[in-house]
């Protein structure tokens, strides 16, 4: 089963006097993984598509949706895959790509079919981010040794972290679509810190490998004008063009950052330092 959402897109001045539930509402993607369904979240910030795919007692097919006007799902769209749970695999177009935890599948434009199953008796978590596409690039996995691994951060200032780039435009064409995997070490919190905006791209966040108990607050809005969601483990958030994306956990986890817009240039940000933030 396939099911989604629509959401609009939202002015900066508007969201200055949201309520907390105002602000879950429209940001916050609460359920992601539900048996042996296909959720899918359709927003207007460059018509990006979060969802997540999870094969319980059966493959799941992807199927189109409403809001696409389109025959098939990737009709018009490319695909990013980053399965966070037990082993799994996608078939496209018949062919077959067994993804681990925290490996990535790129699906091109045009393809027609993609199927979501288990593996060997395991629970995959398929987290998916799908963009408008103009052309056809092939279909590719990018396993963890494939990924470009950046170090950052620093343990004097808790935000000590792995960078893993998955599907970027070092190691795989894509039209618009951009994800990467990032892991803070233990007894590191902050993630993008020092935050920044980037007003050419929208971004998504998937936050995951929280331990039970504990949460995440994520920071959004504007550099003087700051707003907090929070959020617990398998949990998304949208984060506007016009919007800082950081956070910050009672505890170590990893997250996968997604996006889509005018470039694919992963440095082209504008930082804020901390002492900036309002």
């Amino acid at each position: 089963m396939t099911k989604s959402e629509f959401r609009y897109a939202h002015h900066p001045e508007d969201v200055k006097y949201y309520t907390t539930e105002e602000l879950r509402e429209h940001f916050l993607i609460p359920t992601l993984f539900e048996d042996d369904t296909i959720s899918l979240v359709y927003t207007m910030y460059d018509r990006f598509i979060v969802g997540g795919a999870f094969p319980v007692t059966k493959p799941l097919t992807l199927e189109t949706i409403d809001a696409l006007k389109a025959n098939y799902f990737l009709e018009r769209r490319e695909l990013g895959i980053v399965n966070v749970g037990g082993k799994g695999t996608v078939t496209v177009d018949g062919a077959v790509y067994e993804l681990s935890k925290k490996e990535a599948l790129y699906v091109g434009k045009g393809v027609k079919e993609v199927i979501f199953a288990a593996a060997d008796g395991e629970q995959p978590c398929f987290y998916i981010n799908s963009a408008p596409a103009h052309h056809a690039y092939p279909t590719k996995k990018v396993g963890k040794e494939d990924a470009e691994v950046v170090e950052l951060g620093d343990q004097k200032t808790a935000n000590r972290r792995t960078l893993n780039k998955l599907i970027v435009n070092s190691i795989v064409e894509t039209c618009q679509l951009q994800m990467g995997l990032t892991e803070l070490h233990e007894g590191n919190v902050w993630n993008t810190m020092p935050a920044h905006t980037h007003t050419r791209r929208m971004e998504a966040y998937f936050y995951f490998d929280l331990a039970q108990g504990q949460t995440i607050s994520h920071f959004m809005g504007q550099t003087d004008e700051t707003r907090h969601i929070f959020m617990q483990s398998n949990q998304a958030v949208i984060s506007p063009e016009w919007s800082i994306h950081s956070g910050c956990g009672t505890s170590n986890y990893s997250f996968i950052w997604g996006m889509a817009g005018e470039n694919l240039d992963y440095g082209d940000m504008d930082g804020v330092t901390p002492d900036r933030l309002l």
